[in-house]
């Protein structure tokens, strides 16, 4: 007879595999911990995972490795029962601190090998701060050191100096590698942000939070610890500004803050709140944040005088404020659970891919594979688990709200404002007002002085307007918001805005309508000046132009600078492309072609400076070079916004051959090496943020083969080994970079190979089980996957593959321009050329309007249609129903049918 803890360990590992991907994969690569889990249960296998050792060479990849085999077990003891919430989340939250330890004196070893490190302390913050870290959080801590103690070069700064360390240590910690990462730092917390550096002297903090500090900063050191690094100078620190977080009283000025905090919770998430799909735990109505900021209101107000109260855990704090008679001791226990239950499903969500996500999926599928994981039967029962459960948060929050309300009230109302925001569209006008009156209260840093102030007020009648104008101005005036709020000042911006009122227009139409494009602005808001040049709505750039253009500005750069100066540009064009695409100025299917041009000029000017800072450390192989071949949606001249780049990354000459330089490398080792360093350049994130990301797996033998082989093992390869689906790959093949000659070689092996005559039944037996598996392994997430399900863009390339290949006709890797090669031959139903043309538009519109994969909003509804040549979304959804029926048609009349089907 099995024990009952086997048997809830094995359904906690059967769960995982079937529905979490990204712990399937740890599982995989480690088995012994599975093992050891299975047979003795959690405490036990973690007892044989130990943090890297001190010196550790490669520390970056062993506290990656090390975080891998944490985050398995402490999944395993989660959906198995063996530990609670409360215990996962201390867990990781100690993981955390050894990790910020390590990575630490790692950093300290590198600068000061000599020295202990000392004198720069991590403050742990909001769940870190509180010991409940989420299972896939970053954490939010503010540095600090002291001059006095901090080991340093002889000649450093001690400013400087600190400033390395800890740089080094975020990088350590966050840079993402093959083997992922190990935390997210958000480090935008501290005070001033937009211009301080990213550790402090102890002394400047002190000084700031004693004289300077506002309301939610107050309320964010409620959690707070010295977690890492010299504790000893953390807990001074902390020590110092308890004054600051505890105050015995509170003026009417912080009662109003503090109601101003609440209610900008309910109006920051509105979207979220709604019950159902798509439904945010954490910051929805009756989600973890409410129940979060209802004990620390609490605390925040009665904690001054009774110290019991001074406790960061939440569960803690609730039942600290019910000991005290502040909340009612059943209210208190009701949240304590919900706080759990709604933990526990926060983790489910963020156990599948290792993602920061909070909302419960929209689609049917992912919803049902988060509640098998739960243990749920599918995604109607955790919703109906869920319901009641989050319904009493928000009763409880909204009598808080109403409590708060009845101290601070509404701003007042100055210059009939409020008539303004009705007129221009905001109905009811209160949250809007609340906003507005926060800028001119200086809530945001950018708002604080007066020229910025000057400049808000200048710009507020037409920002009203603007945002009125949009589609849901609520939700766009809290866009903004968030905008103003990245901002080191405003002042610019808004003088911007007031000098250009169009800017405003579209910079509101593009908050409300593209996600995408809102979230690049809030990072770079100067990429609306981009917009001021008539250019930006002009036809989408060659690459010949781009490279023409962005010459003179590159020339002169270092790598590094290059590589972010490369992202600046790629950025500026891609948002042009987005808000042409908003502005229903261009045709989706240009664009498609222009962000592939895009990203064909940033790989030719990387691939440029990669290679020459490789041959200047280790020379040239002669007779030899490398080129890039382009699959997929660049190969065929056909990205979305959001698109990945597929390559496979070859070399002529010699494999045996020798580079020529001070360090010499072998032909197999120095192509790899460069290749690797190319993917890096485009796609590791740097202070100019993230380019694209780079998919490899289509080389030969895939993840397993080599990243980089020579022209003849790709042939050789392509001709005795390849499946049937990799020479279907190949009809959106095309060389992207690499000389003239190079690329003629490459193009004509790939000629060659897709002119072998092929056995038209076993081609589409072939082609129809690798379907399958695409359909079995990637399910469709709902009847707007364009790509995905019957009669989508899979099917409609498998169909196009399969003729083109047994036709010998047609194959250019662009689909349009093939299919069109298709129709004059004969070999296509004609349905089906505008069949793709409506798809292919409505994935590049709903890539940029819902990127989630979720339908668009009302708002941006109309827009998508628009822009795919229906009058209106009724139109629209009626012409991608027959689209897809006519290319299930003909995917139906080219695979083999189904012994099954065959008996019927």
């Amino acid at each position: 007879m099995i024990a009952p803890d086997a048997f809830a360990r094995q359904s906690a590992l059967d769960r995982l595999a079937a529905n979490a991907p990204f712990l399937a994969r740890l599982a995989e690569l480690n088995p012994d911990d599975v093992t050891r889990f299975l047979a003795d249960g959690t405490d036990a296998a973690l007892a044989d995972v130990a943090p890297p050792p001190a010196g550790d060479d490669d520390i970056m990849r062993a506290l990656r490795q090390w975080r891998g085999r944490m985050a398995l077990l402490l999944a395993l003891g989660d959906l198995s029962g063996e530990h609670d919430v409360a215990t996962t989340t201390r867990l990781l939250s100690e993981f955390a601190d050894a990790a910020c330890d390590a990575a630490l004196a790692a950093a300290f070893a590198e600068r000061v090998p000599d020295e202990e490190p000392r004198g720069l302390a991590v403050i742990a913050l909001g769940k870190l701060g509180s010991h409940e870290l989420n299972y896939s959080s970053d954490i939010d801590p503010i540095l600090i050191f002291d001059p006095e103690t901090l080991p340093r070069r002889s000649r450093d700064d001690p400013d400087e100096a600190a400033v390395r360390i800890a740089r080094r240590m975020v990088e350590i910690l966050s840079a993402r590698t093959a083997d992922g990462h190990v935390l997210r730092v958000d480090l935008r917390l501290r005070p001033h942000p937009e211009v301080t550096p990213i550790v402090l002297p102890e002394s400047a903090a002190i000084s700031y939070y004693e004289s300077e500090a506002l309301a939610w900063e107050q309320a964010a050191f409620i959690r707070s610890r010295a977690s890492a690094g010299d504790r000893t100078l953390g807990e001074d620190f902390l020590a110092a500004i308890q004054p600051f977080i505890w105050r015995r009283s509170l003026d009417f000025r912080q009662l109003k803050e503090i109601g101003a905090m609440s209610d900008r919770i309910r109006d920051h998430f509105a979207q979220g709140q709604a019950f159902g799909p798509g439904f945010d735990v954490k910051r929805g109505r009756g989600g973890i944040r409410e129940i979060e900021f209802f004990a620390q209101v609490h605390q925040l107000i009665y904690g001054g005088r009774d110290p019991s109260l001074r406790v960061p855990a939440t569960v803690d704090a609730l039942a600290a404020l019910a000991a005290a008679g502040r909340i009612e001791p059943d209210v208190a226990d009701r949240l304590s659970d919900h706080y759990a239950t709604l933990r526990r499903i926060e983790h489910r969500l963020q156990m599948i891919e290792d993602q920061q996500t909070h909302s419960l999926p929209t689609q049917a599928a992912a919803l049902d594979c988060v509640a098998r994981l739960d243990g749920e039967t599918g995604g109607a029962a955790l919703l109906a688990a869920l319901e009641p459960v989050v319904a009493d948060v928000g009763n409880c929050y909204d009598r808080l709200v109403a409590e708060r309300a009845a101290t601070t009230g509404l701003p007042r109302d100055e210059g009939g404002l409020a008539a303004e925001l009705a007129a221009a569209g905001f109905d009811p006008p209160d949250a809007a007002l609340r906003t507005i009156a926060e800028w001119r209260g200086g809530k945001l840093r950018a708002l604080r002085s007066p020229a910025a102030q000057a400049a808000l007020e200048t710009v507020l009648p037409e920002l009203v307007k603007a945002l009125g104008a949009a589609p849901d101005p609520q939700a766009t005036l809290l866009r903004f918001d968030k905008l103003v709020g990245g901002l080191p000042s405003a002042v610019g911006f808004f003088h911007l805005l007031a000098a250009q009122p169009e800017l405003a227009r579209i910079a509101t139409r593009t908050l409300s309508l593209a996600p995408t494009l809102a979230d690049a602005l809030g990072a770079r808001v100067e990429l609306i000046e981009g917009l001021i040049d008539k250019r930006a709505f002009e036809a989408p750039a060659t690459k010949g132009d781009l490279l023409g253009e962005w010459a003179p500005g590159l020339a002169e750069l270092d790598y590094e600078r290059l590589l972010d100066r490369v992202r600046d540009r790629v950025g500026e064009r891609r948002f042009a492309y987005g808000v042409q695409l908003i502005a229903g100025a261009s045709d989706p299917l240009a664009i498609a072609c222009g962000y592939s041009e895009l990203a064909e000029s940033a790989l030719q000017v990387l691939a440029d400076a990669t290679v020459a800072e490789f041959v200047a450390a280790h020379g040239r192989i002669a007779d030899s070079e490398l080129v890039v071949l382009a699959l997929g949606r660049l190969g065929g001249r056909a990205l979305t916004h959001a698109s990945d780049l597929d390559l496979i990354y070859l070399f002529t000459g010699d494999h045996l051959a020798e580079s020529d330089g001070p360090r010499p490398l072998g032909a197999t080792t120095y192509y790899n090496r460069l290749a690797q360093r190319l993917t890096a350049a485009m796609s590791v994130p740097t202070a100019a943020g993230k380019l694209y990301d780079v998919d490899t797996r289509l080389r030969p033998q895939g993840a397993q083969g080599p990243l980089v082989v020579t022209l003849d093992s790709f042939e050789r390869y392509q001709r005795e080994e390849a499946w049937t689906w990799e020479h279907m790959a190949l009809l959106r093949a095309r060389p992207v970079y690499g000389s003239d000659p190079a690329k003629r070689e490459v193009q004509g092996i790939i000629d060659t190979l897709l002119a072998i005559p092929r056995d038209p039944a076993k081609l589409a037996a072939d082609a129809a089980e690798m379907r399958d598996k695409i359909a079995a392994h990637k399910p469709a997430k709902g009847a707007l996957d364009i790509k995905g399900g019957p009669g989508g863009l899979f099917d409609l390339e498998f169909a196009m593959q399969v003729t083109q290949l047994v036709s010998g006709q047609c194959h250019d890797p662009n689909i349009a321009a093939a299919l069109a090669c298709m129709k004059a031959a004969g070999l296509v139903p004609l349905e089906v050329i505008d069949a793709h043309g409506l798809l292919a538009r409505m994935l590049v519109m709903l890539r940029l309007t819902a990127p989630e994969g979720e339908p668009p909003t009302a708002a941006a509804r109309q827009l998508v249609a628009s822009q795919c040549g229906e009058p209106g979304w009724p139109q629209l959804l009626a012409a991608h129903d027959l689209a897809r029926q006519e290319i299930a048609n003909w995917w139906a009349s080219i695979r083999p049918v189904a012994p099954a089907q065959q008996e019927i």
